[in-house]
């Protein structure tokens, strides 16, 4: 009899030692610490800002009810049922399968180790936020102290601190430079922290989760409420939110709403198998699915508005300098009266003057002021750099610097205790440590094998290295093991076997959204998804922004590009080879059992 066939009868398997969550609460907070992470508070806004503020929703939405809640509840639900980690449930359903288990993996494994730099980073500004005045404030002076540094004067006070103060960034990737001792030892607080929080499994993180998804919530309320009182925050708000429906011909658009719902539950890590794993078998995990994934999407939705009301304060008071300068440029150059050109009747003056006398207004170089220009960023660029300018402009900058990363530090924190048990739990599972050795001595051996890894992210060329493997690592092999996961479960262990599981864990058979998701819609959804991805890839040079001391596009070279194709393929490749090593031995087997028959 084989393994899926094994389970037709829904029994609870005997792991009397397996460790539980303390309550239910403390099982979702989990969940939604490791699916709320950092992308929610800088990726999606800036998605709903370029792809026509509320008409990005309607995507989103979709995304979310075809894609996104039907992989939830299907990774919840196996978890729960096999009790088991992600290598433990795919063997069980099939040993073919088993290299999905490895996959996720080796994704949580690579994922960890960037996404912890990210947070060392964050811990750098956290420690400067106590400087009064904040230091990316003002431009240094030179050393004979008659100007300012010659970088910082070509670009901003901002800018600079962020490229030379906190990643010290080199103009090329390929120039690697040295370590950079104060990444390294942020890098080495962060790992430290991220130990002492996993050093037992559910049972430290468990207590932990308490503080590092609560707390995130509390933080954007409070910037909220500052947000909204802020000059400014009507414009940013509307300028998020005013729909263009145009936009949705796009097919750019849809993919991107795909992929922001996979990549912010945390799909196909291993982690959220691993959490169901530790529930009571007769849990309902649909209604669980539902709830976090819900609570997740509000999130972002919720973090966007304090997000845009700061921005569209900043963004406001940078045009209004913008246009205040013109302004004295133009009455100083016409001998107008003071006052007679204002911010309101700025657009008429200009545009009769540039009529009347266009070579005077060309000789005095204007800036254009484009409120656009201000709102543009994403990822780094926004915590780093537009959050902290619109944080400068603030009243009290240094306790709302202090407040915004001790609040993108809990997201982050949170979101890497799932990585961890996407990787302790499976090796576990493995037998590759033996059963002697501590939870606490095989957590430390991890976060330390990570924190010797991570060190090439500390280099001079480190963050250009982060984006190469956030880029193809966290992207593309995710994609690939959760479309193996849906029809893994719907055409290998059956889907009749998993309703019946279903049925039997939350009391009710899943009804026609659930099964025509499983069977059709997210799969379909999915492979659409990578084709579009590796068509879209396929059609542009992969570049990268360079910074010397200003953007600069260039090329990756092609052993780069070959490092590329191996992170997307490393993780991936694990599939086939498991798959292909049972194919191999099968046979062998048979014999061998044959022979013992005899």
């Amino acid at each position: 009899m084989s393994n899926a066939q094994s389970l037709d009868i829904p029994e609870v398997l005997k792991e009397d030692d397996r460790p539980k969550w303390d309550n239910k609460f403390q099982y979702i907070l989990s969940c939604v610490g490791f699916a709320v992470g950092l992308g929610n508070v800088w990726r999606f806004p800036y998605l709903c800002q370029i792809y026509g503020g509320g008409a990005f929703l309607i995507p989103y939405v979709i995304a979310l009810i075809f894609e996104g809640i039907p992989l939830f509840h299907l990774e919840l639900a196996i978890g729960q049922r096999l009790r088991k980690g992600s290598i433990g449930v795919w063997n069980t359903i099939s040993p073919y399968l088993g290299g999905v288990g490895i996959g996720s993996l080796m994704v949580s494994f690579i994922v960890s180790l960037y996404y912890n730099t990210i947070l060392a980073w964050v811990m750098w500004y956290f420690i400067n936020s106590f400087q009064e005045p904040l230091p990316w404030s003002a431009c240094p002076l030179n050393g004979n102290r008659t100007g300012y540094i010659e970088e910082c004067h070509e670009s901003t006070a901002v800018n600079y601190f962020w490229y030379r103060r906190a990643l010290n960034i080199a103009s090329d990737i390929t120039d690697s430079g040295n370590l950079q001792w104060w990444l390294v030892l942020c890098l080495a607080i962060c790992w430290a922290i991220v130990y002492l929080c996993t050093i037992r499994g559910i049972e430290s993180t468990g207590k932990a989760i308490y503080v590092t998804a609560i707390f995130p919530y509390l933080v954007l309320t409070i910037f909220l409420i500052r947000g909204l009182t802020l000059p400014g925050a009507t414009e940013g708000l509307v300028y998020f939110f005013t729909p263009n429906m145009n936009i949705l011909k796009n097919p750019r658009v849809w993919l991107d709403a795909a992929t922001q719902i996979f990549f912010s539950l945390s799909l196909a890590f291993g982690g959220l198998i691993a959490f169901s794993s530790y529930n009571s078998p007769k849990n309902d995990c649909e209604k669980d699915a539902v709830t976090i994934a819900i609570v997740n999407s509000m999130t972002s939705l919720y973090a966007s508005i304090p997000v845009f009301s700061i921005l569209g304060f900043k963004a406001t008071t940078r045009y209004w300098d913008c246009l205040d300068r013109n302004i004295i440029g133009i009455i100083n150059e016409f001998d107008l009266p003071d006052q007679s050109i204002m911010r309101d009747n700025y657009t008429i003056w200009f545009g009769l003057l540039n009529t009347t006398h266009p070579k005077k207004i060309a000789s005095l170089k204007l800036r254009s002021c484009d409120l656009q220009e201000f709102l543009d960023a994403s990822g780094t660029g926004l915590a780093f750099i537009v959050f902290t300018e619109a944080i400068i402009l603030m009243p009290g900058s240094q306790g709302w610097a202090v407040l915004f990363f001790v609040m993108l530090f809990s997201l982050g924190l949170s979101s890497m205790f799932g990585n961890i048990e996407g990787i302790l739990t499976p090796l576990l599972e493995l037998h590759v440590v033996s059963k002697s050795v501590p939870k606490e001595v095989l957590s430390g051996v991890i976060c330390l094998v990570s924190f010797v890894t991570a060190l090439c992210f500390t280099l001079r060329s480190g963050s250009y290295w982060l984006e190469v493997f956030d880029s193809y690592a966290g992207s593309l092999p995710l994609l690939i093991i959760a479309f193996f996961e849906v029809t893994g479960v719907v055409y290998v262990y059956g889907i009749k076997r998993f309703s019946d599981d279903v049925k039997w864990m939350t009391g009710r058979q899943p009804n026609f959204y659930w099964q025509v998701s499983w069977r059709i819609i997210s799969p379909l959804l999915m492979l659409t998804v990578f084709i579009a991805f590796v068509t879209l890839q396929t059609q542009k040079q992969p570049s990268y922004g360079a910074w010397n001391p200003k953007y600069e596009e260039k090329d990756y070279p092609a052993w780069i590009l070959a490092i590329c194709v191996l992170l997307v393929v490393l993780p991936c490749i694990f599939i086939p080879m498991v798959a292909f090593y049972h194919l191999i031995k099968r046979p062998y087997e048979n014999t061998s059992n044959g022979t013992s028959g005899n």
